[in-house]
């Protein structure tokens, strides 16, 4: 059990140098499904808020063209590597003739609804966008992201939002930084595999930014992976005995808010061997975003982004 560190803030890249940049996971304080759009995905509702928990990336520029990954992640081909592909997308989008070299310190579980993938990507596109002086400004950056994964602007444009959309229509909100609890069972659980199960319909109407405030969520994903992982349904159980549990996106990691880190360090040591946990803080504002590169963050208002 871990409970959260401070974190890096890669403001000051040399150039040449290797430089550690952070990738911090993320809750959906909640998620409901409202239908299927006209191109398969399901239209969604979520409010994503950043912890203070991370991944992190060592990244060098180099003069060869390359990306080159160092650290292989188990089961996860180069090919398939969201920092490679974030990286390629990023070169060809500039046109740069420089390379790099990434290497990733992994402390977000996979499989469970954190965002680490998409906040690796996230975060190789800032990264690499100021040590390669490509100067492109955050909305475009968070386009190319869109690219990746749903989840993967959020993490770019760096302010705790109220998305739509599949995830990618964002209004900025401020929340209440609360402490939590995370645990996570040791399983991966399969998004595609979550969002095609059929006893996920029928949807629900679409809520409003003050129904959340008053607490009228869920997660409509719950129920699915609870049905189809034992492990969630049982680390959810255990969790809810000290409060209102939710899970995290498809998850599989389940979380509750706690009064303070003390309360939380409290609830891991009791937890059952089988699950791995955290305690962190929740962050209004990504840990990068004042590392600009360009005259505007493109963070303020609504963004709506094109794939």
């Amino acid at each position: 059990m871990t409970v959260s560190e401070p974190l890096p803030t890669g403001e000051r890249p040399h150039p040449g140098a290797s430089q550690t940049w952070p990738a911090p996971a993320k809750l959906n304080l909640f998620l409901h499904v409202i239908g299927r759009r006209s191109d398969g995905y399901h239209a969604l509702q979520t409010v994503y808020q950043f912890l203070d928990y991370a991944d992190e990336l060592e990244i060098s520029p180099t003069d060869d063209g390359r990306i080159t990954r160092v650290t292989p992640i188990p089961g996860v081909a180069e090919e398939a590597d969201l920092t490679v592909r974030a990286a390629r997308l990023l070169k060809t989008a500039c046109g740069t003739a420089q390379g790099a070299t990434i290497r990733l310190r992994k402390r977000i579980p996979a499989g469970g609804g954190l965002g680490g993938g998409s906040s690796d990507a996230a975060t190789t596109l800032l990264a690499l966008n100021r040590l390669w002086g490509a100067d492109l400004p955050r909305p475009q950056l968070a386009a190319l992201g869109l690219q990746l994964g749903a989840d993967v602007p959020v993490f770019v444009l760096g302010q705790a939002a109220w998305a739509e959309g599949v995830g990618e229509e964002l209004t900025p909100v401020e929340l209440e930084e609360s402490w939590y609890v995370v645990l996570t069972p040791p399983i991966h659980v399969s998004t595609a595999d979550v969002f095609n199960d059929p006893q996920l319909t029928p949807y629900g109407p679409p809520i409003t930014i003050r129904d959340f405030r008053k607490g009228q969520t869920r997660n409509d994903l719950e129920p699915v992976v609870r049905r189809k992982h034992p492990e969630v349904d049982q680390a959810f159980r255990w969790l809810e005995q000290f409060g209102e549990t939710r899970m995290t996106g498809s998850g599989g990691s389940v979380f509750l808010k706690v009064a303070s880190i003390e309360q939380g360090r409290e609830i891991l040591e009791k937890a059952p061997g089988p699950l791995t946990g955290f305690v962190a803080r929740g962050m209004n504002r990504h840990p990068l975003y004042s590392v600009r590169s360009d005259d505007s963050s493109g963070s303020a208002g609504t963004q709506r982004l094109r794939s």
